[in-house]
């Protein structure tokens, strides 16, 4: 289930790209997929070990060619161990919401995205966010353990990576669907994942990921811009004025 638009993203072969907070690598898989090298970072190194077995598996496969190249690193969004200027895209998606300093988090992708570099960045939408904090207060869980600390509104989103130093570019929502799913989450109790509801409405997003019918694609694209549980926002480091981007 991706997020990302990478059509919008611009990613092209031979591209390297940074996916922070990568999880168990869902954008880093397509992104190698897609013929680009990736570097997926994320605090959790349980989750960069099962995504590294991961990366050797499709390459066992034959599913991943040279010369695309593939990394797991442990990392600290706000102390990111490469040079200036590494990455041609940068994929952070839902990280920004969980990190105090989210100004830091983003100097730090302006820093190592080349000039003219594009980076995808998705947060929870505010509406779907705001619904999900007032139906149940576990859902967003204490900063302390990993939790969403803020709820994003557009204008604070753009106005933060402006004022890291990105042009803002474009933007859109995703997973419409998902947002009902959440919400009853909410209401019924998080962990009570055999609530009949609960149930039913997985086996619907499980049909819809797997087989993506024309009837649910159709739904989420017309309901994407209200319900869409994730704000995707494409911003570039702008190139020094007469460079080639």
């Amino acid at each position: 289930m991706l997020t990302v638009d990478y059509e919008r993203l611009g990613l092209e072969p031979g591209m390297n790209v940074l996916d922070l907070g990568a999880g168990f690598g869902r954008h880093a898989f397509e992104t190698a997929r897609r013929g680009a090298s990736v570097v997926a970072v994320d605090l959790s190194a349980d989750e960069m070990q099962a995504t590294s077995s991961v990366f050797a598996a499709l390459a066992a496969d034959g599913e991943l060619t040279a010369p695309v190249s593939t990394a797991c690193i442990q990392g600290d969004a706000l102390q990111l161990p490469f040079a200036d200027a590494s990455f041609d895209r940068v994929i952070a998606s839902e990280v920004l919401e969980h990190v105090p300093n989210d100004l830091g988090a983003m100097s730090e992708l302006h820093r190592v995205l080349k000039p003219g570099g594009v980076l995808a960045a998705t947060v929870p939408a505010t509406i779907p966010e705001q619904i999900c904090w007032w139906l149940n207060s576990d859902y967003h869980a204490p900063a302390s353990v990993g939790g969403h600390v803020r709820i994003y509104g557009r204008p604070e989103l753009d106005t933060k990576l402006s004022t890291t130093g990105f042009e803002v570019v474009d933007h859109h929502r995703a997973h419409a669907l998902h947002s009902p799913y959440w919400w009853l989450k909410c209401a019924v109790g998080l962990d009570n994942n055999d609530h009949p509801a609960v149930k039913a409405y997985l086996r619907l997003l499980t049909w819809d990921i797997t087989d993506a019918p024309t009837i649910t694609r159709t739904a989420e694209r017309i309901l994407n811009p209200v319900l869409g549980k994730s704000l995707v926002v494409y911003a570039r480091r702008p190139a020094p004025q007469g460079a080639a981007r």
